[in-house]
């Protein structure tokens, strides 16, 4: 055992999360840290009741209501925050950061909209701020970016990152579910929230991967400046279509450099079946990173749960227990030449459009008008499914690489064509 000074830890938050990291600290977890090492012992832990029961037992004292017990006392060095959201927390660890406490967080929220004023603050103070948690759980990602992939310029990260919306899609194309049936389930098992928003309408995914995208291209992406879509408006056809054509469909997370720049995405996609991110079902993360040295590597598991979470958590403790030698903000703080947000409008790729048209001649050829005029090359046309009562089709149009601005374009015309019932889909086809 190490025989140095122990290193009080405050924790923020005593919910799943927080009580799992609890459990391993008073487990003696904290110790592991190697030879020299600080042993990590939890001192206090702020909850909002009292006598609301908890998932792990400690000792008289430790637990209290009142943040500056934890923040404020002096036998604390390093502060742990697992309650999510932009407040309290933003102030909560401005105030740590100020007192010259080190700072291990997993509010990913957070460190979208306020990590580059905390990243210099905790610069300024030189103390740590760690959040290997922040992004895919237990999936050591945020550590091989800052420190391991240093001699690598990244060039793309593709992501699963939101579980419940990847729970949602599997589902929904393993059974042809509706989006409204599974999403039920999902509440029923709690992979999804009683109010969905964060996930299913990307919102999550997007604070994830501002997070990814500051620590591997030190560029700061605000929720602003993510082109987000979320899965709400799918329906089943879509994906027996798309496993017709040879594809699945995913919310993908994606920040690759583009037009000089760095192009930060959230959004459906058509997955090719023969690539392994088709194959991440359920509830499973994955982050797919590319570097100029390295090529594409891959970081698959658990992305959410309390012993993930708290895996990582107890990660970023004992990296700070021992001492090592951390760049304090991570990539964000490695020079760099400066990159610029790209807009999606420059984005190109290949689209499938499902269109809701009139079972009639000529329609195929007003359609094809205005792709061609926008110069939007045609790949293969389908006629799928008919409804005789309604005298309607459902046709399927795959393009060539078109460029965003124009196929957004393409979808104001094709609405206004009185042969068009409705624009039911147009996804992005991710290339490979």
């Amino acid at each position: 055992m190490s025989t140095a000074r122990p290193l009080g830890v405050g924790l923020l938050g005593l919910g799943v999360v927080g009580s799992a990291v609890a459990e391993a600290l008073v487990a003696g977890r904290g110790q592991l840290a190697g030879e020299g090492a600080r042993p990590l012992v939890l001192k206090r832990a702020l909850v909002r009741d009292l006598i609301r029961p908890r998932l792990v037992t400690l000792p008289d004292g430790v637990v209290t209501t009142d943040p500056a017990a934890v923040i404020d006392d002096p036998q604390i060095g390093v502060i742990v925050e697992v309650m999510g959201g932009e407040q309290p927390a933003f102030d909560y660890l401005s105030r740590a950061i100020d007192g010259g406490k080190h700072v291990v967080t997993a509010n990913k929220e957070v460190l979208c909209k306020k990590g580059d004023a905390l990243f210099a603050h905790a610069a300024k103070r030189g103390v740590r701020l760690l959040h290997e948690a922040s992004v895919g759980g237990g999936i050591p990602i945020i550590g091989p970016l800052s420190s391991d992939l240093l001699a690598n310029q990244i060039n793309s990260i593709r992501a699963i990152i939101n579980g419940t919306t990847n729970y949602i899609l599997t589902k929904m194309a393993n059974e042809r579910a509706s989006f409204d049936q599974v999403l039920k389930e999902a509440q029923a098992l709690g992979y999804a929230e009683a109010d969905p928003t964060a996930d299913v309408d990307g919102w999550d995914a997007a604070y994830k991967l501002s997070v990814l995208t500051r620590v591997a291209f030190g560029v700061s992406a605000p929720l602003d400046a993510i082109h987000r879509e979320g899965i709400r408006g799918l329906e089943t056809q879509e994906f027996r279509y798309a496993a017709t054509l040879g594809y699945t469909i995913k919310l993908l997370a994606a920040a690759r450099r583009e037009q000089g720049g760095v192009l930060v995405r959230v959004h459906p996609a058509l997955i090719p079946n023969s690539v392994p991110m088709a194959k991440v079902d359920g509830v499973l993360n994955v982050v797919e990173v590319e570097g100029d040295l390295v090529g594409p590597l891959w970081f698959q598991g658990r992305g959410a749960g309390p012993k993930p979470t708290a895996s990582a958590v107890m990660g970023d403790l004992l990296r700070i227990a021992r001492g090592a030698e951390i760049r304090k903000n991570a990539r964000a703080s490695r020079p760099a030449p400066a990159l610029q947000l790209v807009s999606m409008d420059a984005h190109e790729c290949k689209y499938y459009f499902r269109l809701v048209c009139k079972d009639r001649p000529g329609v195929l050829a007003q359609i094809a008008g205005i792709l061609g005029r926008l110069q939007i090359s045609i790949a293969s046309v389908i006629q799928m499914d008919t409804n005789p009562d309604r005298r309607e089709a459902d046709l399927v149009i795959m393009t060539h690489p078109s460029v965003e601005k124009s196929v957004q374009q393409a979808v104001r015309e094709i609405r206004d064509l009185g042969v068009v019932a409705r624009v039911a889909a147009v996804l992005r086809v991710e290339g490979y």
